[in-house]
């Protein structure tokens, strides 16, 4: 079996150095990049006092859905607080907005493309496909060798992991928009660009706030393993307490990332769900009963009636009464 082995390994290793010595100083920059946002947005997230971030997160809540969520929202982040994990937790939220930030950047125009050209989306697929069964593990190798020890190997891998969610999702809601009403905005004239802008998109819209809610979550469930590579925060608090066999350290930084993941959650679905509610309620006021007539028309006359009358009764005369 020797003799007929695939160096798959070899070639893949190879380009990696092949990338590191020829791309260096493209993957300088792309690191003081992106560490630069993650820096910028672990600042305004971790230099407030905690009572003003859960507030702003709160009001948040309460516009996306409604004051229990806002409650729960308050609950949430004072548990995170009182088991010390606050600032952790802002870095670990800082990692997952950057992360998913860049992610549905590149996910949902990659998802328009494949719903407008099937050829696109055959081509797409396969790596969607491969992105979504590849061990996340595995990320962090590239990651390393490309970007060194530290945060942004840690972004980098949530962005591959968390990215086929928001493509696939972002396709399905374009390919599910009724086709008949994309067939009347060419019929009035609409271009390509416009019926994608103001029809196919709008419509998708759900199903696009899914795709993102997806993203999110994935994201989240990366920091442990963004924390192997010293992207810190709540995986780095897991990752020691692995190390040091602490359960409660383990128990503490766990729990916090299920409330983050929690709030992010519905957040997210509730802005999707009140997009859902709102195209429910246009759809309701276009549908019109059958026979009510249109606002503003003047109703019709009492001469105009009887002669609408004799009409119907000339074209259609009933037949006489039997005499007894």
């Amino acid at each position: 079996m020797d003799s007929i082995r695939l160096p798959l390994g070899d070639i893949v290793s190879d380009g990696v150095d092949w990338l590191t010595s020829t791309l260096s100083g493209f993957f300088s920059v792309l690191r003081s990049l992106m560490g630069s946002l993650y820096d910028g947005l672990d600042f305004v997230t971790s230099t407030p006092p905690f009572w003003a971030v859960i507030i702003v997160l709160a009001i948040i809540a309460y516009f996306a859905k409604s004051w229990k969520l806002a409650l729960g929202t308050v609950i949430g982040l004072m548990v995170i607080v009182s088991v010390d994990q606050w600032d952790n937790a802002m870095n670990t939220l800082a990692l997952v907005i950057i992360a998913s930030f860049i992610a549905l950047i590149i996910a949902i125009p990659l998802g328009i493309l494949a719903a407008r050209n099937d050829t696109a989306s055959k081509i797409i697929r396969p790596f969607l496909d491969f992105l979504q069964t590849m061990p996340a593990f595995v990320y962090l190798i590239p990651a390393l060798m490309l970007f060194g020890v530290g945060v942004v190997p840690g972004i980098v891998a949530t962005i591959v992991f968390a990215l086929a969610p928001g493509v696939r999702l972002t396709e399905l809601g374009i390919r599910g928009v009724d086709k008949e009403v994309v067939e009347a905005g060419y019929a009035f004239g609409s271009t390509p660009g416009k019926i994608l802008r103001q029809i196919q998109l709008p419509l998708a819209m759900p199903s696009i706030m899914a795709g993102v809610n997806q993203v999110i979550m994935l994201s989240l469930s990366m920091v442990v393993i963004a924390g192997m590579v010293g992207a810190g925060g709540l995986g780095g608090d897991v990752v020691a307490s692995l190390n040091r066999i602490d359960i409660g350290l383990g128990f503490e930084a766990g729990l916090s990332v299920v409330v983050l993941a929690m709030i992010l959650d519905r957040i997210t679905g509730a802005f999707g769900a009140s997009k859902r509610s709102r195209k429910k309620k246009r759809s309701g006021r276009a549908a019109k009963p059958a026979g009510e007539a249109p606002r503003g028309t003047a109703p019709a006359s009492a001469e105009a009636e009887a002669q609408e009358t004799a009409d119907r009764q000339v074209a259609s005369p009933q037949r006489a009464p039997i005499p007894g």
